[in-house]
């Protein structure tokens, strides 16, 4: 096995004789898939799953991650460096040998596990490899990596230039089928559970020996597949007791809430706070999902209530608010407003013209007594109508709305069910006609004439 290793390692060396350069980064994934031999779109969704397709000018990420493919420092970095002949230092600062440097160490994966030229080819087949990757000591934390990968795959890539077509590959998870997240009551109902290392933590008996009343939010700096990994690596000495993706809100609990996790940078706040990571980078507004948003914003209030902290924004703060701190998330894209609405509760986040787009203007509406408010929008550069019904009470709570609109002479086009914070958008196109348009909530209704002709 150890000669057959040494194979695989001469003939990478061998194929990185070419020089990593490339004109665009498109380019650079397809040289370096065309080199090693690795299915090009998954190189791409291994990338965005791990940065979004940014190399954060070289900066590492909280884990000791550079560039593109995060290459961690004294593993999968020193690892490129050994495959491509290409200097630490090109691998840290430039995309094209970063990218290079990731397909080598992800094809040494692969042959490490056997897998021959013909499997090669099939992006279902490297799932193993792609757990390998991502470094996790854990096997549970490798296939929530490797599940990310493939479910990024799924979706398709487009960014910075770089498009990677949609794939529903059912992947070869011989070896993780029965990996799950430890079974734990969560103090969240729905978090998963991967404890992070004992050695990052303090273990305690709050709120009994101090009390709890604050909550942290934080970013990453980082993917979620990898803060987890850190968190459980006893060299880490850091912590946070949640941990959100951002694709879609999945929240893992890491250390309990009674425990205190080393997260502030100062022991005071440490003593009575939670915190809670959130999944991306400062600099990179993509992450922030509203799927991100809205999950965490259950949590912090559930949090809230349990302990009796005040929603607002004296007791839910930055990173960058804890005195002593030189951190600067969750930075300035981090929307505090739509957040703290979600947390409260205190009104709709969504206004009309978010729902319908960009371009639209409001041109007419009619309130639904205290339910909500139903509005008709117009596009100018288009030529399309708009209609979208914005709630005003049980937000966050799936209700029966609705929102119309029918050309005359045309079809009525209805959106309409049980919806947490609108219906909509509904759009028709209705040049030089007239338009009736309407909707409801609850028992509220409304119907307009045929009117706004033109």
């Amino acid at each position: 096995m150890k000669r057959l290793a040494t194979i695989a390692v001469a003939g990478l060396l061998l194929l990185a004789g070419q020089t990593a350069h490339a004109t665009t980064l498109a380019e650079a994934f397809d040289k370096a898939a065309s080199t090693y031999d690795v299915p090009r779109d998954l190189l791409v969704a291994l990338a965005y799953a791990e940065t979004h397709l940014d190399g954060h000018a070289g900066k590492p990420s909280a884990s000791g991650g550079y560039g593109i493919m995060h290459l961690v420092r004294q593993r999968s970095l020193d690892q490129a460096a050994k495959l491509t002949g290409q200097s630490a230092q090109a691998l840290r600062t430039d995309d094209a040998a970063n990218v290079l440097g990731g397909a080598a160490v992800l094809r040494a994966q692969a042959d490490r596990l056997g897998l021959a030229a013909d499997a090669r080819k099939d992006p279902a087949r490297w799932y193993g490899a792609v757990a390998a990757y991502g470094g996790a000591a854990q096997k549970t934390t490798a296939k929530i990596y490797a599940d990310a990968v493939y479910e990024t795959l799924a979706k398709g890539v487009h960014a910075r230039g770089v498009d990677a077509t949609a794939q529903a590959v059912q992947p070869d998870t011989s070896g993780y089928d029965q990996v799950s997240p430890l079974a734990a009551a969560t103090d969240y109902p729905g978090a998963l559970w991967a404890p992070a290392s004992t050695a990052n933590y303090a273990v305690s008996n709050r709120p009994t020996s101090d009390p709890i009343n604050l909550i942290i939010i934080h970013v990453t700096q980082g993917s979620y597949a990898g803060t987890i990994s850190w968190f459980q690596n006893p060299a880490a000495q850091v912590s946070a007791h949640y941990v959100i993706r951002s694709s879609d809100g999945q929240i893992t609990q890491m250390v309990r809430e009674k425990d205190r996790a080393w997260h502030a940078g100062n022991s005071d706040y440490n003593h009575r706070s939670v915190g809670i990571e959130h999944e991306g980078y400062v600099s990179d507004a993509s992450w922030f999902t509203d799927q991100m948003y809205r999950a965490s914003a259950a949590l912090t209030r559930n949090i809230a209530d349990r302990y009796g902290i005040p929603k607002d924004r004296d007791h839910i703060i930055g990173h960058y608010q804890v005195p002593g701190s030189d951190h600067t998330d969750p930075g300035p894209y981090w929307d505090w407003a739509k957040y703290m609405s979600y947390v409260t509760g205190s009104g709709n986040p969504y206004t009309a013209q978010q729902v319908c787009g960009s371009g639209f203007s409001v041109i007419d509406s009619q309130a639904l007594g205290t339910a909500a408010t139903v509005y008709l929008l117009y596009n100018s550069g288009t030529g399309q109508n708009c209609v979208a019904t914005i709630k005003q009470s049980s937000l966050g709570t799936a209700t029966a709305t609705s929102a119309f609109l029918e050309p005359q002479g045309g079809t009525r086009v209805t959106d309409s069910g049980n919806f947490t914070y609108y219906a909509g958008p509904v759009k028709v196109a209705a040049p030089g006609k007239c338009v009736k348009w309407g909707g409801s909530a609850g028992s509220a209704s409304y119907e307009s004439p045929f009117e706004h002709c033109g």
